[in-house]
């Protein structure tokens, strides 16, 4: 249920990103086209990118939230790498298409007109995606978002490209050397190249079924050492992270006496302490009969833990 509520509140966000990117796309071209500046012209390009990206990471992290079927019995949440794969495909895409506008006009460069209020709708424009860029990193860790995540990242790297241009088109005009612009632009296709192949790494990274950071394991053996009690130990812990949902599985030893009821007991506070450190963690127990090897390893894991 926590993951589903999750999901939801994900895809509201990634709804509003899209007219929100069709805006911002809006009035980075309206710069172009009063300046004439191929790097403005890079930028706008970029936000291409934005507005597919945005209606990809909609439509995913809807499928994402969906329940588990009997065809997908441990959810759809790996659905969001995917999300962030695309999305880092285009960035590339949309830095070749940077290169190719910069190259001729490097051959052939001339200063932009009327830079002033190009520049100025441009800043809007920055500014606008700083915002959404800072909403959308947050809530893509609160949420436990990959695709928000990566579409955050991606729209910061196109702030960071805003103010670049920026800078570069203000030396271009101080200097009167109009090279400065599609040089620049090239600069920016580089930085975007650099973005997009972070975007594709960490979404891989999650289709790989990376463990959850350190901090938060370590926070799952407190919980799992502070709530054993009556068990002789654990061993095995492995976690996971897949989209909005965290995996955890253990081995959990018992006296060979102990009735199926008390495990049982015991499983149900674990899983409750768990879930206190990861809302809705999807968990599975191998409770084990005590043997004489495996008693004497697994009582000093489950003291580590206590550690």
């Amino acid at each position: 249920m926590a993951t589903e509520i999750q999901g939801n509140k994900a895809q509201r966000l990634a709804f509003w990103g899209i007219p929100l990117a069709i805006a911002v796309l809006g009035l980075k071209m309206l710069a172009w086209w009063v300046t004439g500046s191929v790097a403005l012209l890079s930028d706008g390009l970029e936000s291409i990118v934005n507005v597919v990206a945005a209606i990809v990471a909609f439509v995913v992290i809807g499928y994402a939230a969906k329940p588990a079927d009997a065809g997908h019995p441990f959810g759809h949440y790996k659905a969001e790498y995917f999300s962030a794969v695309v999305e880092g495909v285009l960035i590339v895409v949309a830095a070749l298409l940077i290169v190719a506008e910069a190259i001729p006009a490097i051959l052939a460069p001339k200063l932009p007109e009327t830079p002033v209020l190009g520049l100025a709708i441009n800043l809007v424009a920055g500014i606008i995606n700083a915002i959404w860029a800072y909403t959308l990193i947050r809530a893509g860790a609160a949420l436990r978002s990959p695709a928000l995540t990566a579409d955050g990242h991606h729209i910061f790297s196109d702030v960071i490209t805003s103010i670049g241009v920026l800078i570069g088109l203000v030396l271009a005009i101080l200097t009167g050397y109009a090279v400065l612009d599609p040089l620049l632009a090239v600069l920016v296709a580089c930085n975007i190249l650099y973005q997009g192949w972070k975007v594709i790494a960490r979404s891989v990274d999650g289709l790989m079924d990376k463990a959850v950071p350190a901090d938060e394991e370590e926070a799952i053996k407190t919980a799992i050492a502070a709530n054993a009690m009556g068990s002789l130990g654990v061993h095995d812990l492995k976690t996971r992270e897949a989209g909005a949902a965290i995996f955890v599985d253990f081995h959990m030893v018992v006296p060979a006496a102990m009735p199926v009821g008390e495990a049982h007991d015991i499983c149900d506070r674990l899983e409750d302490a768990i879930r206190e450190v990861h809302a809705g963690a999807k968990i599975a127990i191998h409770v084990e009969p005590e043997g004489e090897k495996a008693h004497g390893i697994r009582v000093k894991v489950i003291e580590g833990l206590r550690s």
